[in-house]
């Protein structure tokens, strides 16, 4: 049955009286008079309004706090990930912004998704926005600062980490975590890139949160000048982390060292190739295709040929690729691994010998190879200032 309210498109009589008392009560405060202010939105009258998705609404507390942009290059589950995150989220003074690959990306370097489509998709975190995508730890920060996903193009800092494994050295190029920081600092925003020191026969999960309980003074201090707008521009802060993050010598001035892992590659038996194919779905390689595929259109035109031309003319036909005997195509399979190779640097301040000697190191690192001189300067008197003097 329909009610009288619905039917002659009246409001039920306990509504109107709610309204034409809030309405007064509006108009008492702002003097008697509408002035055109009534019909802005009072938060006082809507307790139970939900904040916006972006979390920078200026009636939400949220909007008031600097915001931090957190990715990382193992992917969304990594536990050092959500070490990392939960911490900040603890502090209580930080707005923060998740955005990760699906998978491990560990070793991509600064790669971009160039002209691919990239699946983004929300994911359920504790007091943070997050997402997960299919793309790289540098897609992150650059569809994070685009304004594309998020309300906001820049954050307060970003933060990229923390990473299974060391980035010192050379290692810096094939990255991904220090490319994601590197990003960030290109599009002229504040970047920390975070790696622990993981052994494989050493290392366990709740050393990620040693590690966040080492870093956390340093983000805090970070962003603390970065508000005060005392942070020196032109750098981000690289910060290695040692095996034992608990027993760490306290924190240490590095420069890049030389240090490189040795790219092997090893040839995968012929046996192998049934594993092979499930990358490929079974299907031929990208050359076979494109030959088959070049066959059969040349095999269409010539049938399309032969049935259009005049009588009159005479048809020679291609026999080319008919009278070629077929190309014996050979396939071989290769895998590469990382391996560690002996280290002939002897310098104490070098960051892979600061590292394995336990201390936490932090390294200025620029865009480019090396710092100029004015920015390696103010990097070395804010860290020696900020953070040393804290020890």
């Amino acid at each position: 049955m329909t009610t009288p309210a619905l039917r002659n498109n009246l409001l039920p009589p306990g509504l109107v009286s709610n309204l034409q008392e809030v309405l007064s009560n509006r108009k008492a405060a702002g003097g008697g008079e509408d002035d055109g202010e009534s019909s802005k939105p009072d938060k006082s009258d809507n307790d139970s309004a939900q904040p916006s998705s972006s979390g920078n609404d200026p009636d939400d507390d949220n909007g008031s706090k600097p915001i931090i942009l957190v990715t990382n290059s193992d992917g969304i589950e990594s536990p050092g990930l959500s070490y990392l995150v939960d911490a900040l989220v603890r502090e209580g003074v930080y707005n923060v912004h998740v955005i990760a690959p699906q998978s491990d990306k560990s070793t991509s370097g600064h790669s971009v998704s160039l002209k691919e489509t990239v699946e983004v998709a929300s994911v359920e975190t504790n007091a943070a926005i997050a997402y997960e995508i299919s793309g790289t730890p540098v897609d992150c920060v650059s569809l994070a600062l685009s304004g594309a996903l998020f309300s906001w193009s820049r954050p307060a800092l970003v933060i990229s980490g923390i990473n299974k494994g060391s980035s010192c050295g050379h290692h810096m190029f094939y990255s991904s975590v220090v490319a994601g920081a590197r990003e960030a600092l290109i599009n002229g925003v504040p970047s920390i890139s975070i790696s622990l020191n993981w052994k494989k026969d050493g290392s366990g999960e709740s050393d990620f949160k040693d590690a966040v309980t080492v870093c956390l003074p340093i983000i805090n201090t970070t962003i603390r000048d970065i508000e005060k707008g005392v942070f020196p521009k032109g750098f981000s802060l690289d910060i290695e982390i040692p095996t034992s993050p608990s027993t760490n010598k306290g924190l240490k001035v590095t420069k890049r060292s030389l240090w490189r892992s040795a790219l092997c590659w090893q040839a995968i038996s012929a046996t192998r190739n049934q594993a092979a194919s499930r990358f490929t779905g079974g299907q031929p390689g990208l050359g076979m295709q494109f030959a088959q595929l070049s066959r059969d259109a040349s095999a269409a035109g010539a049938a399309r040929r032969l049935t259009t031309q005049k009588k009159n003319i005479e048809v020679v036909e291609s026999v080319g690729v008919a009278g070629k005997s077929d190309f014996k195509r050979t396939v071989k399979y290769f895998r590469a691994e990382m391996l560690d190779r002996e280290q002939q640097e002897e310098d104490e301040d070098l960051d892979f010998r600061a590292l394995e000697n336990g201390f936490v190191t932090i390294t200025p690192l620029s865009p480019s190879l090396h710092l100029d001189s004015e920015t390696k300067t103010a990097a070395l008197d804010w860290i020696s200032s900020a953070l040393l003097s804290g020890q």
